[in-house]
């Protein structure tokens, strides 16, 4: 019974008002929105956009947006009851554990280690990728040994990021985001200058086909190679794997998926909101709204001004070679520039979002609790900041992050279901709570965020499936020889259920 012990709602409020491990609360509406539009907009829509179009979807890759940001919005929603009712460090990982019980919140913590961490150290290799770029326009060429380790020794621009990046977040919640707001206001500047600039160049035989005919991947179809690399729909029910089409579509919308978690990063910090009721809500859908449009308009400029089938598929930097492919080379270096900008912002809000989780579940025992003491001064959690900083720079120095980007997506994807089903179970079993936001027609909404989320983890590779599966069965080790034993709540039996307020003060 211990495996679904849950905290109450009252005992994790409770525990943000400890000194010791209390978080500064620093941060408004507008803090939010901007921290989620600052981390969505980043390498989704510098890289994803024309890989993706290449190839999976064509000119479609705007549909594949659309089908990517209607499942983030049935999400969204429930992420937004849930952080207004609980404002809480730790996104999904706190949710569950007031809803589902503790192994099911380790399950979605250890889940959100992988997305914030592999997200983090993926997006800054993505920086060091376009600051080759910036620098090569004035004649500055890094040594291929310090630049990557597909073909070098070490990615050193991408560790550094993360390092430098580390001591800004350690030094305060607020130059973080005051940092963040600087570097988004560039990055749209510059993403409102491709789609005004691009409108100029847009081609409309470009779009046609606008969903190119579906297409066979040219490998054997029962071969072991392509059955790892086929989407996993396929594999179960024996398809020959294709590319195009609307199965390309739905495909490509699994892998841009990755474009669209960063409300889920500002679930991450309604503990250091100064009004998560309101504002909580207004950061999760309002940065939403923001970047699915932004996405949708840049996806038709690229596949407009340059056919698809020129777009080459592994191009880090696809949307500043097709202006460059068109002659406007002045403008392929302003995106150019304004990726290295934006790609920095992504990193840190994610690094913020990994601090914030780690902390969290440190302050709960499932790691060390020790990791949890915030420093009074900046009321930030600055033992596991540079942990996680160091681990992350680590992984970007050393680690080909190419292909295990599709992990952040499918962890994402998981993190969505959890918190989706665990609103629904909050609203039956404490009916009494507060919610200054209540999702409309729950059930409906729950179930269809499970299922749209469902399809697309399908749609993902069986190669991504097994990985995910390995990096949980360690997870599972590390929760049964450690943080089960260790959990406040094993210590602290009263403080699971529903304690209402005149316990928790005789407590």
């Amino acid at each position: 019974m211990s495996l679904w012990r849950t905290k109450s709602v009252e005992a994790s409020i409770a525990d943000t008002e400890e000194p010791e491990h209390a978080l500064k609360k620093g941060l408004g509406a507008l803090d939010l929105v901007v921290f989620g539009v600052g981390v969505s907009v980043g390498a989704g829509i510098f890289v994803l956009t024309g890989q993706a179009a290449a190839a999976y979807a064509g000119p479609a890759v705007a549909l594949s947006f659309v089908i990517a940001a209607v499942a983030c919005a049935l999400a969204a929603v429930c992420y937004a009851e849930f952080a207004s009712t609980v404002p809480v460090a730790g996104s999904a990982y706190t949710f569950s554990f007031a809803t589902l019980g503790e192994l099911v919140a380790w399950t979605i913590g250890w889940d959100l280690v992988l997305e914030f961490v592999v997200g983090a150290a993926a997006v800054s290799t993505s920086f060091s990728a376009y600051l080759q770029v910036v620098l090569g326009q004035v004649g500055i060429t890094l040594p291929t040994a310090m630049t990557g380790v597909e073909e070098g020794v070490v990615n050193l621009p991408a560790a550094l990021l993360v390092l430098a990046l580390t001591a800004v977040i350690a030094t305060g919640i607020r130059l973080s985001s005051r940092l963040n707001q600087v570097l988004t206001a560039i990055k749209v500047a510059v993403v409102l200058l491709v789609i005004v600039v691009g409108a100029f160049y847009v081609s409309a035989a470009n779009w046609s086909p606008f969903v190119p005919p579906s297409q066979g991947t040219g490998g054997s179809g029962g071969s072991e190679e392509s059955a790892l690399t086929a989407p996993l729909v396929q594999t179960l029910f024996g398809l020959e794997p294709s590319v195009f089409g609307m199965g390309g579509v739905v495909a490509a919308a699994a892998l841009v998926f990755f474009a669209f978690i960063g409300f889920d990063v500002v679930a991450t910090t309604a503990e250091e909101t100064r009004r998560p009721q309101r504002d909580v809500p207004i950061g999760i859908l309002g940065s939403l709204a923001v970047v699915t449009v932004l996405y949708v308009a840049v996806s038709l400029i690229v596949t407009g001004v340059r056919p698809y089938t020129e777009i080459d598929p592994d191009d880090g930097a696809p949307l500043a070679t097709a202006f460059t492919a068109i002659g406007v080379g002045w403008m392929g270096s302003v995106v150019a520039i304004g990726a290295c900008l934006g790609l920095i912002a992504v990193t840190m809000i994610l690094i913020i979002g990994q601090t914030r989780v780690a902390f969290a579940m440190a302050r709960d025992g499932l790691l060390p609790r020790s990791l949890a003491r915030t420093d009074p001064r900046t009321g930030t959690p600055v033992r596991i900041t540079v942990i996680t900083g160091a681990v992350i720079a680590v992984l970007a120095a050393f680690v080909p992050l190419s292909e295990l980007s599709l992990l952040v997506n499918i962890g994402t994807l998981f993190a969505f279901i959890l918190v989706s089903v665990g609103v629904v179970v909050l609203r039956r079993t404490r009916p009494d709570l507060r919610r200054s936001f209540r999702v409309p027609a729950v059930g409906v909404v729950a179930t269809l965020s499970v299922l749209a989320c469902s399809y697309l983890m399908l749609n993902l590779t069986l190669e991504t499936w097994l990985r995910f599966v390995v990096w949980m069965a360690l997870g599972y080790v590390v929760y049964f020889a450690y943080a089960r034993r260790h959990s406040v709540l094993a210590r602290h039996p009263e403080r699971t259920g529903t304690s209402t307020p005149d316990e928790r003060t005789r407590r």
